[in-house]
């Protein structure tokens, strides 16, 4: 099905200025999410991610009037200071559009109708391959796009000043740079000092870790390997950054863990881990049952747990993923 075009309803209009109200129009799974992605987070008040404020449930319908008005509220308060925002809701009804232009009238704010034609029927697939508390019945996708479609023509009547369509606006660049300006303030190239030896931290395990991550400098744990530990109050996971594995130059992580041969064992027990995932899976005891787990007195499972079995060293460990 070709996309819904607006060149003959609409003349082409691409205005969205810098202390805007835009309230973003399309049906569930119509791709709004993405769009508004390519603002910074902070301009985006998305409805969802308020019904999850309210109820720790983005998807919890019943939560939407306690949503609604906290929206209500943190939109009033950017208005007032006449600063640039996104409403990431469907918008298909006429009542909800024009609560948000009396808003904007409210505070002397243009208004923009960001207009989001996605096809009925991929708006319908999309449903699929959401989290089971975010999907919305075929029934409802079709109405909103029917609602949205229907109101097309008469957008400029209820008060917008620029009627703007996804398809005609130009903001892959907007968001690329921004993406670009971050990684370069990571690596430093903007003249800062970046995240350093942190940088591969980040890179597998997530920016939350950066925090609680600590290097151990002179640790001998891991026969000279650097080591570093994951602190929060009581827990504490102890990793070594292995470099050249398997002779090849590559760089990863360990963990380390109780033995699996032996819960007495003086020994120091090693993973490898590639993500969150597995320092997760560390913490809960998880992790050693792996068959390449090694111990530096027992070796690994695939050894048999024969004495004197090969001791884990920078090139018998794995790389990180």
């Amino acid at each position: 099905m070709k996309p819904f075009r607006l060149e003959n309803t609409l003349p082409v209009d691409t205005t969205i200025p810098d202390d805007a109200l835009v309230c973003m129009i399309g049906a569930s799974g119509s791709g709004k999410s993405v769009w508004a992605s390519t603002w910074p987070s902070t301009q985006v008040l998305e409805l969802d991610r308020f019904r999850g404020l309210v109820s720790d449930d983005p998807g919890c319908q019943d939560s939407s009037g306690d949503a609604l008005f906290a929206l209500q509220a943190v939109l009033e308060a950017r208005l007032a200071r006449r600063k640039l925002t996104i409403v990431d809701a469907t918008s298909c009804e006429e009542s909800a559009r024009a609560d948000l232009i009396t808003t904007a009238r409210r505070y002397g704010v243009p208004t923009v109708a960001l207009v989001v034609p996605t096809p009925a029927s991929v708006c319908v697939a999309r449903q699929k391959t959401r989290p089971a508390n975010r999907q919305v019945p075929e029934a409802v996708v079709l109405a909103q796009h029917a609602a949205m479609v229907a109101a097309l023509p008469g957008l400029p009547a209820e008060g917008f000043d620029h009627i703007v369509v996804a398809e005609d606006v130009c903001r892959l660049e907007t968001l690329l740079q921004r993406v670009s300006d971050a990684h370069h303030a990571d690596l430093g190239w903007d003249g800062g000092e970046g995240l350093g030896d942190l940088l591969l931290v980040r890179l597998v395990f997530g920016p939350e870790i950066l925090p609680m991550w600590r290097w151990l400098h002179g640790s001998q744990l891991a026969s000279g390997d650097r080591v570093a530990e994951i602190r929060l109050g009581a827990d504490r996971i102890v990793l070594a950054q292995r470099t050249n594995i398997d002779g090849a130059g590559d760089v990863g992580f360990d963990v380390m863990v109780g033995c699996p041969a032996d819960d007495q064992c003086d020994g120091t027990a090693w993973a490898p881990v590639y993500n969150s995932t597995d320092l997760l899976h560390s913490l809960t005891g998880t992790l050693m049952k792996e068959p390449d787990v090694r111990c530096t007195v027992h070796g690994s499972r695939e050894d048999d747990g024969q004495e004197g079995a090969p001791v884990l060293t920078s090139s018998s460990a794995h790389p990180a993923h």
